[in-house]
């Protein structure tokens, strides 16, 4: 339960520290795992002293043991160390600080490590960090190449001897970090973390050379491999050699086998480069020949025609059937005229000779009575009746007589 104090009755220092040795003593012997920083083996004291550091946070905390008790595994565990502990926090009230009084020390072993290697990687690829669709693509030339590799190491050595010397004109931005031990996680993570933020970093290698599956852990931890997961840039894992396989390699966007693998993945060779453009234009030249060749026969083709060797020819033989044409339809339009002329002076004899004027030339009359009535029977007039006389010149009058 909560003390309450007030600035009239505050709590002495000694009382607080008194207070928080009794809420740490409740909490009894743990069982704690970390990896042994700092060790101190002092000749003749019965104590033992040790640092023990979280591999993936920057938090440690003093461990104390009898001598007896380091040891019975003195011969396997030192400095770098991965340990399980059990032990209980002590608070040091005259100091205010926190320790572990160690009663067992067991040394992790490298199955142990695998089995929850393993597990954490079920776990990460059940989240999709693994899945090929996340990994994003490299640039086929890198203006600038992030690398995080050990200080003065092989790894950075062979990423920049080769990358340069494949194309002279690549540059880097270089973050030397410790790449094993306590310290490797963090430093590790933060330079990653500051080169993804440079815009002008166009990929990112992570390199190391081999070693023991220890000595490796750094590049499996999880934070490490969230960290690579949530870059924008592209990140190349080049750790170990090609049998070793840290949880780095799987997030990764890109696996190099070693770190002058990865330099030959990320930089493309110059001189290949210029051999494929060499290629590329013999290969374009060679189509455009082609392609001229084959117009060309085409052209030629074309050309040996007869209508191209003499254009004309083909119009003159138009012409002279035109001619033909012209000629056969005059013809024919001319027995078609003069068969109808001809069948036109026949109807036009057959009509005169028919006609009621060529009959009063013969000298007939057509008597007609006033009303215009032609008169065909004597019978119907009338004595003295008058009627009109139409011959082939005119016309006159006449009376019926008895």
């Amino acid at each position: 339960m909560a003390l309450k104090t007030t600035p009239e009755a505050p709590l002495p220092v000694g009382e607080v520290s008194r207070l928080i040795g009794g809420w740490i003593d409740r909490l009894g012997a743990v069982w704690v795992e970390g990896q042994i920083t700092q060790l101190s083996r002092r000749p003749g004291a019965g104590v033992v002293f040790l640092t023990l550091r979280d591999p993936s946070y920057d938090i440690s905390v003093s461990v104390t043991c009898f001598r007896q008790v380091f040891d019975e595994v003195a011969d396997i565990v030192g400095e770098g160390a991965r340990v399980l502990v059990l032990a209980k926090p002590e608070w040091y009230a005259p100091r205010g600080q926190l320790s572990l009084r160690a009663t067992e020390i067991r040394p992790v072993g490298v199955g142990e490590l695998l089995a929850r290697l393993e597990q954490l990687k079920k776990s990460l690829a059940a989240e999709g960090l693994f899945a090929a669709a996340r990994k994003k693509p490299l640039p086929f030339l890198p203006q600038l190449i992030g690398l995080v590799c050990g200080r003065a190491s092989a790894a950075e050595r062979d990423v920049l001897e080769n990358a340069r010397h494949r194309w002279p004109a690549v540059r880097f931005e270089v973050r030397n970090v410790p790449v094993q031990g306590v310290h490797a996680v963090p430093q590790v993570v933060r330079a990653i973390e500051e080169l993804d933020a440079i815009e002008d970093v166009d990929v990112i290698i992570v390199a190391r050379g081999g070693g023991s599956v220890e000595d490796l852990l750094p590049f499996s931890d999880e934070q490490l491999v969230r960290t690579v997961a949530g870059c924008r840039t592209p990140v190349v894992s080049a750790i170990g050699h090609e049998p070793d396989s840290p949880l780095l390699d799987l997030v990764a966007d890109l696996r190099a086998s070693t770190p002058t693998d990865a330099a030959k993945k990320v930089v493309p060779d110059v001189g290949e480069e210029l051999e494929r453009v060499r290629m590329l234009q013999g290969r374009a030249r060679r189509c455009a020949h082609a392609l001229i060749e084959r117009e060309e026969r085409g052209l030629a083709h074309a050309l040996a025609r007869p209508a191209m060797e003499d254009p004309h020819r083909m119009l003159d033989e138009r012409a002279d059937h035109v001619a033909a044409l012209v000629g056969r339809s005059r013809r024919t339009l001319g027995h078609l005229l003069d068969r109808a002329d001809s069948e036109l002076t026949h109807t036009r004899a057959r009509v005169v000779a028919l006609s009621p004027a060529a009959t009063l030339k013969r000298g007939y009359a057509v008597l007609q009575r006033s009303d215009g009535h032609v008169v065909r029977d004597p019978g119907e007039v009338s004595e003295g009746e008058a009627l009109r006389a139409r011959v082939a010149d005119g016309e006159f009058t006449v009376k019926v007589g008895e």
